[in-house]
């Protein structure tokens, strides 16, 4: 019993230290169009500073390593399970505040999934997306009263937002995954894979963080500058790789930042990476770290 209940802690620090290795992945990314990458250095253009966001990234290890403990206590998604995770990710919002702050919507993608790999070890990454959508349909009956900024853009604007991604199971997600599969077979380097997932999420998600800074017509203009990029073959052609630098220009210009599609395409790492995460009962020890993820 002593060993199982070792190698289940094991497991959950793993499954968080991915995604926290994910989050830290999707910051180095650039260039990333109006988010922060390592160019911010002066934090002049995103207004959050590069390496203040990969040290706060940090702090999520703990809060993500206990949600995946709480989902392999519980066993399946359920009311309960999903009431343990919002406090627990209430809690981890605090430490990030501690630390910096950023990284809330990060916080909601990577914790649904983290905890849904738990529940199902083994399971690829659409069966973890749905399981997480199945969490994700319970309500959180601790959550405060008062609605968020992007609960708010939601209801004015008709956007699924936040939690209506997980309750569909993370489409953006899955879409980002397959980006990243079609790109690499296409030849692309690592990290133009990945930019073109990005773009594939920001062609068609309905930002909250866009629709509340740049309204509707900003954000189609931003959706179109990613597919124009995307359809130019993307990012790894000298023509989509132009566009994507005249996307960045416009959305720096503006100040516009679609951050949600940034938490997504953490979310998408994650899943990527889970394949190279430990299952339950391997020969590791604590605190031994994952294996090495795919060089970007």
């Amino acid at each position: 019993m002593g060993s199982r209940a070792a190698g289940g802690t094991v497991q959950d620090e793993a499954l968080a230290r991915a995604a926290v290795t994910a989050l830290t992945e999707q910051l180095a990314l650039a260039p990333k169009p109006g988010l922060p990458d390592p160019r911010d250095l002066s934090a002049r253009a995103t207004r959050l500073d590069h390496r203040a966001l990969r040290w706060s990234a940090k702090a999520l290890t703990p809060g993500l390593a206990a949600m995946a403990a709480a989902a392999r206590r519980n066993g399946r998604p359920s009311p309960r399970l999903r009431a343990e995770l919002g406090a627990i990710g209430r809690c981890a919002e605090h430490s990030l505040a501690l630390t910096g702050g950023g990284h809330r919507g990060a916080l909601w993608t990577l914790g649904l999934l983290v905890a849904s790999a738990a529940l199902t070890p083994g399971a690829d990454g659409a069966e973890v997306a749905a399981t997480a959508g199945r969490l994700a349909a319970h309500p959180d009956r601790g959550a405060p009263r008062r609605p968020s900024r992007g609960s708010t853009v939601s209801a004015k604007y008709g956007a699924p937002g936040a939690r209506g991604e997980a309750r569909a199971a993370f489409p953006h997600v899955r879409r980002a995954l397959t980006a990243l599969t079609a790109a690499r077979r296409a030849g692309a380097t690592e990290t133009r894979a990945r930019l073109d997932a990005l773009l594939t999420v920001v062609s068609t998600l309905q930002d909250t963080e866009l629709l509340y800074t740049a309204g509707p017509p900003g954000l189609r203009q931003v959706q179109a500058g990613a597919r124009a990029a995307l359809e130019a073959g993307g990012t790894a052609t000298p023509a989509g790789a132009e566009l994507l630098a005249a996307l960045d220009d416009e959305l720096r210009e503006h100040a516009w930042s679609p951050r949600g599609s940034a938490g997504l395409l953490a979310g998408a790492l994650f899943l990527d990476a889970l394949p190279s995460v430990r299952v339950p009962g391997a020969a590791v020890s604590a605190g031994c770290a994952p294996p090495d993820r795919r060089a970007t």
